[in-house]
């Protein structure tokens, strides 16, 4: 018997798998469910979104929520926007998203061009 530590969804589970062979599909003994332990260490965090431009105090990031390519983009640098306008337009599974302002502001910066492929978390534009 070999015993493992599987860490899902940030949870450690303690697993022992038995060795040997089994051709075809055989009943095994019935096994306890495995129960969660403490996990070794801290999973790791998950990367930060890149940070605003440098004199960005208080501005906004506006990120991708999925993976994409970039059909469109509606606003420019400069442009005031309201909570709602649309920033650009982001195709994913042959849909397009529209990607909004989530608040009031003005167009700091555009980071992503019609034809990219972004990926999720990736930010798009900031706002302040």
């Amino acid at each position: 018997m070999k015993n493992y530590t599987i860490i899902v969804n940030g949870k450690a589970y303690a697993v022992t798998v038995e060795e040997g062979a089994v051709s075809g599909i055989a009943a095994a003994p019935a096994a306890a469910p495995a129960a969660p332990v403490a996990a070794p260490a801290a999973p790791a965090a998950a990367p930060a979104p890149a940070a605003a431009p440098a004199g960005a105090a208080g501005s906004v990031s506006v990120s991708a929520p999925m993976p994409g390519k970039v059909v469109a983009v509606k606003a420019a640098v400069g442009q005031a926007v309201k909570k709602g306008d649309v920033i650009l337009v982001l195709e994913a599974m042959k849909m397009e998203n529209d990607i909004v302002a989530p608040q009031d502001g003005t167009i700091a910066s555009i980071n992503a061009s019609t034809g990219d492929s972004v990926e999720s978390g990736a930010v798009l534009a900031t706002l302040n």
